[in-house]
């Protein structure tokens, strides 16, 4: 359980912050200014810089993946973990090097120098003094380190918290320019990392270099989802593709909530319905002009229309009261049926937690519907990795060439014989095989940390529940179903550093207050209108300016 455990946490924490991130915006607002690496470039000479994309063929999974868009692709299934691992890396990777390596970790830090450590050090061919740091505060430790010019040789830099390392100004200064050697077919000597999909090379992209090597990269990222209790709805003769319009779904409030019984409908949902009515994620372009979201007609229609829900009857108390803490337990126990999301939320130890309450319980998702019910449905992209690893940059070239060795071994697929020691650590020392399944033994618990190494380098997600089938059959058949609805947004997976002034306007924080308090029915359209006026005339017509000058003007849309 151990293992598992340390790496549902992460998901869990990782899929909600992505979540809240890329509902809020792609640009990381770096305050005080990026240098000569303020934005992240979409020409020709980043197209020249990113890795060339050849897909891992070493295991087939149970479920394939299914093409959407440019850039999206679901993440593959498997129903078992493989019998027959494949080593994907010949040799030893690394030359005897000693590195230091810094990643954030939720969880308990194991023991220096454990077995585990000892093991993988004895497999990569170097020594990595790994010394995972508190991941509750790591967005306060990072900038120490940064100050003092003394970052280790490798480090995890999470993009959502762009704005406290200054990532813009840490390009090409402290973090070292890997494009010289990942440029174009030049990956093809990492072969694990030429398989990372190639937006996520560019989410770790800054002007028109490669600095970034990604984590838990995916060709299906989007903020989540609205869920729903399947077992609940389809023993009433419910089905989700009954719900396509936002008065579907009004409607469907009215005919499942009973306050008398406990049961409303609602949990929280705005965040991940917004833009069915056709409101952009942050910006879009009209005729050549950048509008903000704010400013758009359709959002103030989706801000109406999530106010009337909150006047309704159909959200639960707790919910209104702001209490996020226990949607998990009020939607497990039944008490709401409905609630927004992050994907990373359908999983294995939710499925644990839902039938411990209920027996039945099984999670669903409603597809992307467009809010009149007629329109094109679309839900826009995230960044494909929002975790990224970067190497020091006095790094010597033959050092840099070494790690990335290393990497290479770090992003071998799901199932091979690199990735069940670096996520399982040694069997019948750390793990033992019970059914198929690995299971951490009282030393794995203890020293195995899915979240270490993977921080550092990882292989494209993939879908699984072992154990619980179900899961991933629903899973990937939602994300099957709605691959065609992902569209890129306007500067997507461009790296931009703004001047402080715009960095707070950017975040908007008193709309994002008003915004709150009036979904959740303590104040009204208009309250909203009002905060939004405010900001425009303190500072969003300025960050308007500043975007469409240094980078529309500049840089296009990144489409």
């Amino acid at each position: 359980m151990g293992i598992e455990l340390n790496r549902r946490r992460f998901l869990g924490i990782t899929a909600s912050v992505a979540g809240i991130a890329a509902a809020e915006g792609l640009l990381s607002a770096c305050g005080g200014g990026g240098g000569k690496q303020a934005v992240g470039a979409n020409g020709e000479a980043l197209k020249a810089a990113l890795p060339s994309y050849v897909p891992s063929t070493t295991l087939t999974p149970d479920i394939p993946s299914v093409a959407g868009g440019a850039d999206v692709l679901t993440d593959p299934g498997f129903l078992k973990y493989p019998a027959n691992r494949v080593a994907t890396v010949s040799g030893i990777p690394g030359r005897g090097g000693r590195y230091s390596a810094v990643t954030p970790l939720w969880g308990t830090i194991p023991p220096a120098d454990n077995q585990f450590y000892q093991a993988m050090n004895k497999a990569l061919g170097v020594t990595l003094d790994m010394k995972p740091a508190d991941g509750n505060n790591y967005n306060t430790i990072v900038p120490t380190m940064t100050a003092a010019k003394k970052l280790p040789d490798w480090i995890q830099l999470p993009s959502w918290w762009g704005s406290s390392f200054n990532l813009g100004g840490l390009a090409g200064t402290q973090l070292a320019d890997l494009t010289p050697y990942l440029a174009g077919d030049k990956v093809k000597k990492y072969p694990n990392l030429a398989a990372l999909p190639t937006g996520a090379w560019r989410a770790g992209a800054w002007g028109d270099k490669i600095y970034g090597i990604p984590s838990f990269s995916t060709g299906f990222s989007i903020a989540g989802a609205t869920f729903y209790r399947r077992d609940i709805l389809e023993a009433k003769g419910i089905t989700a593709d009954q719900v396509k319009s936002v008065e579907d779904l009004m409607n469907l409030g009215k005919e499942l909530t009973d306050p008398k019984a406990g049961v409303w409908a609602f949990d929280d949902v705005y965040r991940y319905l917004y833009t069915h009515f056709g409101a952009p994620l942050k910006w879009r372009v009209d005729n050549g002009k950048l509008v903000h979201v704010f400013e758009t007609e359709e959002w103030l229609e989706a801000v109406d229309w999530h106010y009337r829900l909150a006047k309704s009857g159909y959200m639960h108390p707790d919910a209104l009261a702001g209490d996020n803490a226990n949607a998990g337990t009020r939607f497990y126990s039944g008490k709401t049926l409905i609630g927004g999301g992050g994907l990373g939320t359908w999983n294995l130890a939710d499925h644990q937690s839902g039938v411990a309450a209920n027996p039945n319980y099984r999670r669903g998702a409603f597809d992307i519907f467009a809010a009149d019910g007629k329109s094109k449905p679309v839900v826009y992209m995230g960044e494909s990795a929002r975790m990224l690893s970067y190497l020091n940059i006095n790094l010597k070239p033959e050092q840099i060439e070494e790690l990335l060795a290393v990497a290479n071994y770090l992003a071998a697929p799901y199932g091979s014989v690199e990735y069940t020691l670096v996520n399982f650590g040694v069997e019948g020392v750390h793990h033992t095989m019970e059914n198929g399944v690995p299971k951490a033994t009282e030393a794995g618990q203890k020293e195995v940390q899915a979240t270490t190494y993977p921080f550092l380098a990882a292989p494209p997600s993939i879908i699984q529940n072992l154990g619980a089938d179900q899961i991933t059959k629903d899973y990937t058949a939602w994300q099957a179903a709605n691959a065609k609805a992902l569209t890129k947004p306007p500067f997507w997976s461009m790296n931009i550093a703004m001047p402080q002034a715009q960095a707070t306007a950017d975040a908007a924080q008193q709309v994002e207050d008003t915004l709150k308090d009036c979904y959740h029915g303590k104040k009204t359209v208009d309250d909203v209108k009002a905060a939004v006026a405010s900001w425009k005339s303190g500072g969003g017509d300025r960050l308007k300016q500043w975007m469409t000058e240094n980078v529309l003007d500049k840089f296009g849309t990144g489409q």
